[in-house]
């Protein structure tokens, strides 16, 4: 049975006020065609796309290069090889120089602007959105060139104005999402009441879960939101008699753990310096996703050879570009390298692997050699939960091998494993199943 892989397992919103470019930083990491323009709600229905990030682990099939080699079954790897030694084939995503790359899906949704959560904008269309989002990634105008509502206001800002404007966008986004769940929780209380004094605390957990399932909401995530809200919460009073206020601040705190928060502080290279100092608080993390859209482009079109992440980039047709061209990407270069990155590779590697704390592993059906049933070397690299069980792994492949799930073998210590068999980062695995 021939795996699959499941590129929308973990899902990015891409959220923030209008006009800080989120469709340039989607385009940027997706490679996709979308509307860019210098107005609000340029975009209007949610874009949807995949966007790879590079594995913090060589690929395995490095260490299968490195086995042919020692035995003599493969030559070394010659200077023009343009995939630099990988020997896998990918299904999704690509390999080179065993820098594998992963698929995660990242959805660009319409300009948010304060009231959304009583109509305002594109109002709960907006929010809904995101409900199937793991994690958001708020892109925030570093230069603070424009104010809450997206309009323009001027190319230049000192350090002081950039750093409100961008505690504003903070601020309206958390309080916008902060009024939704809390609206949600609202919309129910009645019934949570009776449950309240029917079960008490136990009651008053289920609830809540039940009413944010749609959101994500598990138990532990509620029992820590819950946990949150019993420190913050000041009042002698029973849930019955909690007013709008309190379960405000219920949302608040289920939204902390619901829809975890990191920050792409765009338009870097235009921004006053020191604008960040002030957010040493908060996973922010300076982008020019501009830059990454051009430079991406111009190395599809065979201009320059430049991977994502790299603080430099080499010219490719230089006798086909005019002296402009030149100057124009030997200028980029050298912000480029000021910079160290464009910052979107670097922010989806944080996003991916730290907040959500997922981990790559490569599922085969051969151990000995890490191929698949039609002799492809690693086709498959699934991103999934750090210390997920083998069979949940399986589950992740097919749905039969975890109905079947029998063990697990270790490729490379072809150690047998069980079903609660926690998985690590780079693990290859064989999956047996009754058939």
């Amino acid at each position: 049975m021939n795996t699959r892989q499941v590129v929308h397992d973990v899902r990015i919103g891409l959220v923030g006020k209008p006009n800080v470019g989120k469709s340039t930083f989607f385009s940027a990491a997706t490679l996709a065609q979308v509307d860019i323009a210098n107005y609000p709600f340029c975009t209007i229905d949610p874009n949807v796309g995949v966007a790879f990030v590079e594995a913090r682990l060589a690929c395995p099939c490095k260490e299968v290069r490195e086995k042919l080699e020692a035995d003599g079954r493969l030559p070394v790897v010659a200077d023009d090889d343009a995939r630099k030694g990988s020997l896998c084939e990918p299904r999704t995503g690509t390999c080179t120089g065993h820098r594998r790359s992963v698929p995660v899906a990242l959805v660009d949704v319409a300009g948010l602007v304060p009231g959304a959560s009583e109509g305002r904008g594109r109002g709960n269309a907006f929010l809904a959105d995101l409900a199937n989002c793991d994690v958001l990634i708020q892109v925030v105008d570093a230069a603070g060139s424009t104010d809450l509502e997206g309009q323009f206001r001027g190319a230049s800002a000192t350090a002081e104005v950039a750093v409100e404007s961008i505690r504003e966008e903070i601020e309206f986004l958390e309080h916008e999402l902060d009024a939704w769940i809390g609206g949600l929780l609202q919309d129910g209380w009645n019934r949570g009441v009776r449950r309240v004094q029917a079960e008490g605390e136990k009651g008053l957990t289920s609830f809540v879960q039940e009413r944010l399932s749609g959101l994500g909401a598990t138990a532990s995530k509620v029992n820590q939101g819950m946990l949150d809200f019993n420190a913050a919460h000041v009042s002698d009073q029973q849930p019955w008699d909690w007013d709008a206020t309190s379960l405000h601040l219920l949302g608040r705190c289920m939204r902390a753990h619901l829809f975890p928060i990191v920050y792409a502080a765009n338009k870097m290279d235009i921004a006053p310096p020191g604008v960040l100092d002030s957010f040493s608080d908060r996973t922010m993390i300076p982008c020019m996703s501009d830059m990454e859209l051009a430079l991406r482009r111009a190395a599809s079109s065979g201009l320059i050879d430049y991977q994502s992440g790299s603080s430099t980039f080499e010219l490719q047709k230089e006798d086909s570009l005019n002296d402009a061209q030149k100057k124009a990407l030997s200028h980029m270069n050298e912000r480029l390298g000021s910079a160290k990155g464009t910052g979107l590779a670097k922010l989806l590697d944080e996003v991916l692997f730290d907040q959500l704390n997922h981990i790559v592993v490569y599922p085969v059906q051969d151990e000995n050699h890490w191929v698949d049933g039609d002799g492809r070397v690693l086709p498959d690299a699934l991103v999934v939960p750090a210390g997920l069980h083998a069979k949940a792994l399986a589950g992740r492949v097919h749905t039969d091998l975890e109905a079947g799930f029998i063990r697990a073998v270790d490729g490379r210590t072809r150690r047998v494993v069980g079903a609660d068999h926690e998985t690590s980062d780079g693990d290859v695995l064989k999956i047996h199943a009754k058939s």
